[in-house]
């Protein structure tokens, strides 16, 4: 396919194109992904809640997604007079676009993935801790109060789990010996359960496992870690001056988060795209993208399931898990694990 279009327009313009056209078969299927997971969200708490949820537009509510874009992309965007108007607009963009570009490095099987580069881990680590500048940024440029709060709120929060995440990441990383994610996943295939579940590494990182998770339901600000848009304190947080597109945009930055966080999760922890049985299984056993999404959409239920289930956090709780529980936490098992590697009872060589 390369090669094709090499020989029509040129191999420098040749390249661009195969590449942007791999970028849209990653970006277009997961905004879809996004805008349907607002509707799985609302159905779902529903459920829980002894609701229906949407049921309106188009059969079983499936079309209330497209029916909530079209109605985002119509209104207008109101720019407060005060306001730091190219901030303002730009604040949005640099939220989302992180939550995007981090899927460059992404394996969905190990061939398929768009850049597969040794420091991919790396990459992740430091374009994923940008998201927090648009927040600031959004907070700052609206001139508003609640908006500033909102801001400092979440940049504040955003801060202090990722350093959590950060030591959760290391000992990956320590097990694996690599930050590539192919490897990561593959390294997982060749412990004693035979690369099912019991050879995945949420079992020897298990406290580095729920330390990832939880932190990452507070770093995408989502309930129960959801102070900062605290609509019973400060309104709707960073964007409550932000109206149509530009608070869409916000939207699909904190799902599509949601969905990274979820698929880089089942990579590092939970097999990535190996089957649970046994490799001898035969097809039951066969590594695939089908497992990678089962995995993905199991734990985004989990991230429904924590905010229909838990009361939203105090402020001074949330810091208080993130820096005094969760912290010393994973600094005691980075230990652990460590002194695990160098003895005769090492399990991964």
């Amino acid at each position: 396919m390369l090669e094709m279009i090499q020989g029509l327009i040129g191999q420098p313009a040749g390249l661009a194109v195969w590449t942007m056209i791999k970028i849209l078969l990653i970006v277009l299927p997961l905004l879809g992904c996004v805008a349907y997971l607002t509707l799985a969200e609302r159905k779902i708490i529903g459920w829980m809640q002894i609701r229906i949820g949407p049921n309106r537009v188009g059969p079983l509510g499936l079309l209330q997604p497209i029916a909530d874009a079209v109605k985002a992309m119509f209104k207008e965007i109101i720019l407060p007079t005060q306001a730091n108007k190219s901030l303002f607009v730009f604040a949005p963009i640099l939220s989302i676009a992180p939550a995007l570009a981090a899927w460059a490095v992404v394996p969905f099987t190990d061939k398929l993935v768009l850049a597969n580069i040794d420091a991919s881990l790396l990459y992740i680590m430091s374009i994923g801790s940008m998201g927090v500048y648009g927040i600031i940024i959004a907070g700052w440029a609206s001139n508003s109060k609640y908006s500033f709060l909102g801001a400092m709120r979440s940049a504040a929060q955003m801060v202090s789990y990722e350093i959590a995440m950060g030591f959760a990441l290391i000992g990956v990383l320590m097990v694996s010996s690599s930050l590539n994610f192919v490897e990561i996943v593959n390294q997982q295939a060749k412990g004693i359960g035979g690369g099912s579940l019991l050879s995945w590494n949420w079992i020897p990182l298990f406290p580095l496992f729920l330390v990832y998770i939880i932190s990452g339901v507070a770093e995408t600000n989502r309930a129960p870690f959801d102070v900062a848009e605290g609509e019973s304190e400060i309104v709707a947080g960073f964007h409550v001056e932000y109206s149509g597109m530009t608070f869409a945009v916000f939207f699909l930055a904190e799902y599509a988060n949601m969905i990274l966080i979820s698929v880089l999760t089942s990579l590092m922890f939970l097999g990535g795209w190996l089957s649970p049985f046994p490799q001898s299984w035969g097809l039951l056993g066969a590594a695939s993208i089908f497992w990678l999404l089962v995995k993905v959409a199991f734990l985004l239920f989990c991230f429904l399931w924590i905010r229909a289930t838990f009361p939203r956090y105090r402020y001074d709780q949330i810091m208080r898990l993130g820096w005094k529980v969760f912290l010393p936490l994973t600094i005691i098992w980075l230990v652990v694990v460590g002194v695990w590697l160098i003895s005769p009872l090492n399990i991964w060589n």
